[in-house]
């Protein structure tokens, strides 16, 4: 007998061993920190002692940031120090604006993350050594941006996404806040140009949302320069989708940037984003340069060494690469203007390098002013700031009356009538949460509301709850994403669109829940629900592109992340799986079919299996046979085949039970039991891809016989094995194509051995 650990109870016990070496990952983290909060809107020019104060934290990061990947090297790794360094600056200023409730921030260009990291601990929000030993290793401090005390909720990952994820967190706060809301985006000069950026430019001016980008030009990315590779200016295209550029000569020009700012906070008042964009200087001797950032000495030498004249003009970045690592700060700008000696440090530079001689460098010291500075502020007395963790999945969140649920129980389909898709119930449902909750309710359009079936609710909603993308289904996603992030109350946030756009389009933003950490260090989704409408095939005469055929299998890939997976199998039961995910804090997905199916009901007491009060179960049983050893298991539409099948083999005298799967995932033990009670074995009839077993078996039926591996049960499985050829037909029809009807039901059953 094997008496050995399972796999799944090895990784709970070291994932209980992580969270315990962290010093971050709680549920309520109280950082006590000196002071630092200045209003923009009140505070026209910065004082010069605020200018000093912020020079000399500048320089304490930067010098922490280069011993944490000084650090890293020691184990022959590397990172992204050299635009960590140049975050630095703006990155200090936008943390001594914003306050985490209806100002907040956010960071693109996620792979920054150390210059992030070494704010935060310089503010005070991190143990400086923490960050030093484990940045990159263990739980606190990861490669790209996480959440931590003080920081953003929102963890960087792929280029681009945030852009419009910061929108949707504006536009949240725009709802509860007014005209105070604010979120500022720092944001990379390369990621800009993907298509998902360019989107979330768009949406932030279409839906006019208070979001003020900071773009970090300093002209490099990983395999060269951005003139090199892309060759585009920034300004005008995203000038042309909206957004109103505020040029500003650098982000390392404090006083400068101050302004810059000032200017962005009265537009996003008014509902205009901006990007603030360093043009940096032109002709520039590099004399002059040298002479600027008093590191005259090392500017001559180098460019001595590679045979260029200090006369010589040349850019210089209003966001400079490896900023105050002066070595690799003038390879960067070598670079940048094509002179000899360049070199980009995109990534970590700190393997072979003496540590003690990088931090001697002339800006990397603190002057007297600047010491005395850090005293001045060092002695105020200290705030405190709490950071506290996002709900637990499952938790309470918006609950619908029973008085309410008895008046929606009035518009539901009748068992026994015509077939009715169930986005009739889905129509109910969210106009049910939005006139309940209109305060707390958000929902994302791409141009399919009435197709959808949001439409009743978007009508019960005020304009700042609704928010209109046209065809842009991939952004709306992120934007969904930025909204569930924008205050930690209670809501609903659904973005509504066709199952097929998911599989093809929208699936980014899924990809998203999959790196937001919660400061419990899990990753378990947002507070989003993606409504997932024409699933299947059942919207057969669309044929291919307008099928969903991987939506079971996709959505059980996001299970880890997910509170549930809705599957209803019609009208009534879409509204009690609607209620259910309002009423849980937490991911979810709900898939709906398009086309008509019948209303269920019990064959003996003809009443309805779901009612508007009726709580939400993982599974429902349709046929009760006496003596069924064998039982039809139907994932949510297909119920009806499965009802079906087993009246048959009744009548033909085999006791056959029927179930539906109503979703994901299933109560613990669930499958466990059906096996012990039916040992004659269980057919799975779902309307996807299930393929073969050439192929491999996949969707519910990959799940059940994966939890099958070891037992004597027969299986069999009716779904989708080969998709490549179909007709172009009614969805009742193409499902008898497929073999997802009763007789093949009937035949499944009786071949089960």
């Amino acid at each position: 007998m094997n008496t050995s650990p399972s796999p799944a109870l090895c990784q709970q016990e070291r994932n209980r061993a992580l969270l315990a070496d962290s010093l971050y990952m709680r549920r309520e983290v109280v950082s006590s920190i000196p002071p630092l909060q200045l209003d923009v809107e009140q505070i026209s020019r910065l004082s010069d002692n605020d200018i000093v104060l912020f020079e000399a934290l500048q320089i304490e990061a930067a010098r922490l940031a280069i011993e944490a990947v000084a650090s890293l090297a020691k184990i022959n790794e590397v990172d992204h120090m050299g635009g960590a360094l140049d975050l630095i600056p703006p990155l200090l200023m936008t943390l001594a604006l914003v306050n985490r409730a209806e100002r907040d921030f956010t960071i693109e260009n996620a792979h920054t993350s150390i210059g992030y990291y070494a704010a935060l601990a310089t503010l005070g929000f991190l143990d400086r050594q923490r960050v030093i030993d484990t940045f990159r290793r263990g739980l606190d401090c990861p490669g790209h941006v996480a959440w931590l005390p003080g920081g953003t909720q929102l963890n960087g990952g792929r280029l681009g996404v945030m852009i419009a994820a910061a929108a949707g967190q504006a536009l949240g706060k725009r709802a509860a806040y007014g005209a105070d809301a604010w979120v500022i985006c720092h944001c990379g000069d390369a990621g800009w140009l993907a298509g998902h950026a360019l989107n979330g430019f768009h949406a932030a001016r279409t839906l006019k949302a208070p979001v003020t980008f900071i773009m970090h030009r300093n002209g490099i990315q990983l395999s060269g320069t951005t003139q090199q590779i892309a060759g585009t200016d920034p300004r005008p295209v995203i000038e042309a989708l909206g957004i109103q550029i505020l040029e500003t000569p650098s982000l390392y020009d404090t006083a400068g940037l101050w302004q810059a700012l000032r200017e962005a906070r009265a537009l996003a008042r008014d509902g205009l984003p901006a990007l603030i964009y360093p043009v940096g200087r032109h002709d520039v001797p590099l004399a002059d340069i040298g002479e600027r950032f008093g590191i005259s000495t090392d500017l001559a030498g180098f460019a001595a060494r590679h045979g260029v004249a200090l006369d010589t003009p040349v850019w210089l970045p209003g966001c400079l690469m490896s900023y105050r690592d002066v070595p690799s700060m003038l390879e960067c700008l070598f670079l940048v203007n094509g002179l000899p000696g360049g070199k980009a440090h995109h990534d970590g530079h700190m393997k072979g390098r003496d540590l003690d001689a990088l931090l001697a460098n002339p800006m990397l010291q603190l002057s007297p002013a600047h010491q005395q500075a850090l005293a001045r502020w060092h002695d105020l007395p200290p705030v405190s700031i709490t950071t506290r963790a996002r709900p637990a999945p499952g938790a309470e969140n918006l609950v619908i009356p029973a008085e309410s649920l008895a008046k929606a129980e009035a518009a539901l389909p009748a068992p026994g009538g015509k077939w009715i898709s169930p986005r009739a119930g889905v129509a109910v449902a969210y106009e049910l949460v939005a006139r309940t909750h209109p305060e707390s309710m958000f929902v994302i359009d791409c141009d399919l509301a009435p197709s959808t079936k949001v439409d009743l609710a978007l009508k019960a909603l005020d304009s700042d709850h609704q928010f209109q993308l046209s065809i842009e289904e991939q952004i709306a996603t992120f934007l969904a994403n930025g909204l569930a992030m924008s205050t930690p109350d209670p809501k609903l946030v659904v973005f509504a669109t066709f199952g097929a756009f998911f599989e093809g389009i929208a699936r980014e933003g899924f990809e998203m829940w999959r790196y937001q950490r919660n400061l419990t260090g899990a990753n378990e989704g947002l507070n989003v629900t993606f409504h997932l409408s024409h699933v299947g095939s059942c919207t057969g005469r669309d044929h291919f592109s307008g099928w969903s055929l991987d939506w079971i299998n996709l959505a059980l890939g996001y299970l880890p992340y997910l509170d549930r997976f809705y599957a209803p199998a019609d009208a009534r039961a879409a509204l009690v799986a609607i209620c259910d995910l309002a009423s849980r804090y937490g991911a979810h997905i709900v898939g709906i079919p398009r086309d008509n199916l019948p209303v269920l009901a019990d064959p003996v007491t003809k009443k309805p299996f779901w009612n508007a009060d009726s709580p939400w179960t993982d599974v429902t049983r349709l046929r009760t046979r006496s003596g069924a050893k064998k039982a039809l298991l139907a994932f949510g539409a297909t119920a009806f085949v499965a009802a079906e099948a087993s009246d048959q083999l009744s009548a033909a005298g085999l006791p056959v039970d029927a179930w539906v799967v109503n979703g994901l995932p299933l109560d613990d033990g669930r499958l466990d039991a059906l096996f012990q009670q039916y040992p004659r074995g269980l057919v799975t009839i779902e309307d996807g891809l299930i393929g073969t077993p050439a192929t491999g078996i996949r969707g519910f039926a990959g799940l059940v016989r994966g939890a099958a591996q070891g037992r004597q049960i027969p299986l069999a499985h009716l779904g989708i094995t080969d998709p490549r050829i179909a007709p172009s037909d009614g969805h009742l029809e193409l499902w008898q194509y497929f073999g997802i009807d009763a007789p093949t039901a009937v035949a499944a059953v009786k071949s089960l051995e």
